[in-house]
């Protein structure tokens, strides 16, 4: 699941999509994939295409929310939660930091 939501953000053309690896941080999810669209269209495109390829892939749950504003959309797919974001609102929220903890490096694809 993770190479298929990376390779679908790549091929969107998602702008610094960092992957975070969450094990032993938490129980929801085994990754958290951030990543910016230039716009709330793109992050909207991104969304869809995402969505139709995890469902395509045999996932039965796929939830998302923020996805009527575009600016930052959620998508759960069980064990990868996906964050996309206009690059000012991803500047503030620096989720990045919040879950990559203090000295830790996210990896970056892009």
């Amino acid at each position: 699941m993770l190479k298929l939501t990376e390779a679908s953000l790549e091929d969107d053309k998602a702008k610094d999509i960092r992957v975070i690896d969450l094990g032993g941080k938490t129980d929801f999810a085994d990754y958290m994939v951030i990543a910016s669209g230039t716009s709330q269209r793109h992050i909207n495109a991104m969304t869809e295409n995402l969505r139709q390829k995890i469902k395509a892939s045999g996932a039965h749950r796929v939830s998302i929310e923020g996805n009527t504003l575009c600016d930052w959309v959620l998508i759960d797919a069980g064990d990868i939660v996906v964050h996309l974001f206009r690059p000012e609102i991803r500047e503030f929220y620096n989720l990045e930091k919040l879950w990559g903890g203090a000295g830790e490096k996210c990896a970056s694809i892009s």
